[in-house]
């Protein structure tokens, strides 16, 4: 498998360094990438992170917007100016920096969660509301897409 999937609880150890799960050390492994890529997400209080699949879909993103152009400059301070690169230890564990830590408002425990080429890091806690809320959405569009499927019928 060479995408990032399910969700795993760790805690941080008395040195603060947390194990990333067996299987995203192994989609790490076969993506090519020294170490673990990880940035503050953009609209979420969670930290995005992943390798080379991670950074090809920031690099594709910039790419489509004009070079030296503000909105450019932007998304690359968001994504790539406050981004660090974090060694992996032999035992597969991460020392998550303070600035990290507080952004994502982790203590004593970590979520790591799959997202296809990337991987999210959350809070516990918040990561179950947001897992909650994401669930409510998707019931909703599921109600919206079932009544516009049965207003229009099925497409020929």
């Amino acid at each position: 498998m060479d995408r990032f999937v399910s969700n795993f609880t760790h805690r941080l150890d008395a040195k603060g360094r947390v194990s990333i799960p067996a299987t995203f050390r192994t989609v790490l492994s076969r993506d090519g990438f020294e170490g673990l890529y990880i940035h503050p997400a953009l609209d979420m209080t969670a930290l995005d992170a992943g390798g080379n699949a991670l950074l090809g879909e920031i690099e594709g993103l910039l790419s489509t917007l004009p070079p030296y152009s503000d909105e450019r400059d932007h998304l690359s301070t968001a994504l790539l100016g406050v981004s660090e690169v974090l060694k992996i230890d032999p035992e597969g564990r991460v020392q998550l920096t303070d600035s990290l830590k507080a952004y994502a408002g982790i203590t004593d425990q970590a979520t790591f969660v799959g997202l296809g080429p990337k991987f999210q890091i959350w809070e516990p806690a918040r990561f179950r509301a947001h897992l909650e809320e994401a669930r409510g959405k998707l019931r909703q569009l599921k109600s919206s897409l079932g009544r516009q499927w049965r207003s229009e019928g099925p497409a020929s």
